[in-house]
């Protein structure tokens, strides 16, 4: 018990210094780790409130950090978790800076059997502002070919997530400014592209191979040249919709049950209650795609299954749902280029 808002029973503690999976970073000044609270699973928290609070500590490079809370006794050490998926911003990778005043919401995130870890969600500005940063210390800690406006065109070979790099071969008739004929310095044939500088539109980005895109170009301290702010032609975000072709259907929304839901991996597919009536084309895609399923698993020598189901991702989820097999949910369909998907997935 305690303080406003606690829930009662004892709090453990999740404590990293860096380094393993999952870990959580120490601070770069102190050394000092930092120090994530789980509470019981029962833990009374209102999570429409709005909270105020400064950014005490956050690293660009793990994509998390930590919030102390203007509002005393309302978690644990008055300090709240804080992962970038959860920052409202329009930055193509969000990230917060260290004493920035925010307002945010809290959520509790399951980790354990009967405990869990409170995180601060929808990350704004005080005034509700979306988080917009990274466009600024670009513009002050970078220096770029022909400007941060330039724009330039080539192929992404790959990009891999688990590396967090990729390289891009500059298109044929590419002219850079200072480098080519009649320099010192030799046009590179590719580019390094970061993980930082790829444009899913604020999303991780997938594993990509063989795609036309557009780029800036930008200048390290030991002038080695690499592509910034990547995205596919005419400056549309890497985002799995606009890779994958993703075109809704309409604006109503289907009834179903969650078939099968992996947590780990997070997607899962839906079935449809019996009752919904969809369009023809609709239709004729979901037949086509769970044939499809059928004899990929057929090819593994696997029994494949006749059901129609519905695609979901846990970036299709509304705010605040939590998905398990089983759950009565309403969502809306789209068409792409593997075939049919439900987004905006809401539970009953």
């Amino acid at each position: 018990g305690g303080g406003k808002g606690h829930g009662g029973g004892q709090n453990d503690t999740i404590t990293f210094k860096g380094g393993p999976k999952g870990a959580y970073a120490g601070d770069p000044d102190t050394e000092k780790g930092w120090t994530m609270q789980t509470v019981p699973a029962e833990f009374a928290l209102n999570e429409d409130e709005r909270y105020t609070g400064k950014v005490s500590f956050y690293s660009k490079l793990k994509g998390y950090g930590f919030i102390e809370m203007v509002d005393q006794g309302i978690v644990p050490d008055n300090r709240l978790f804080v992962h970038w998926k959860n920052i409202t911003s329009e930055d193509r990778y969000p990230f917060l800076q260290k004493d920035l005043q925010v307002t945010f919401g809290i959520m509790k995130q399951p980790e354990q059997p009967g405990r869990a870890t409170l995180r601060a969600k929808a990350v704004t500005l005080p005034d509700g502002r979306s988080i917009n940063l990274q466009e600024v210390l670009d513009a002050e800690e970078k220096v770029f070919i022909g400007g941060q406006g330039a724009r330039y065109s080539g192929k992404l070979r790959f990009f891999n997530p688990r590396v967090g790099y990729g390289f891009i071969s500059l298109a044929p008739g590419t002219v850079l400014e200072g480098y080519g004929p009649g320099t010192d310095r030799p046009l590179p044939e590719e580019l390094r592209v970061e993980r930082s500088e790829i444009n899913a539109a604020g999303h991780q980005p997938i594993s990509m191979t063989d795609l036309n895109v557009e780029f800036g170009i930008w200048k390290t301290s030991k002038d080695e040249l690499k592509a910034y702010n990547v995205t596919l032609p005419g400056s549309l975000p890497m985002t799995l919709p606009n890779l994958e072709n993703r075109q809704s259907v309409n604006t109503q929304l289907y009834r179903g049950e969650v078939n099968m839901w992996s947590w780990k991996s997070g997607w899962g597919f839906i079935k449809a209650d019996p009752s919904m009536v969809f369009p023809p084309d609709v239709r004729a895609a979901l037949t086509k795609q769970a044939q499809e399923a059928k004899e990929r698993a057929a090819e593994r020598g696997r029994e494949g299954s006749d059901e129609e189901l519905f695609y979901i991702r846990r970036d299709d989820l509304a705010p605040g749902t939590k998905v398990e097999k089983g759950l009565q949910v309403m969502f809306k369909i789209y068409v792409d280029d593997k075939g049919v998907g439900a987004t905006d997935v809401q539970a009953i």
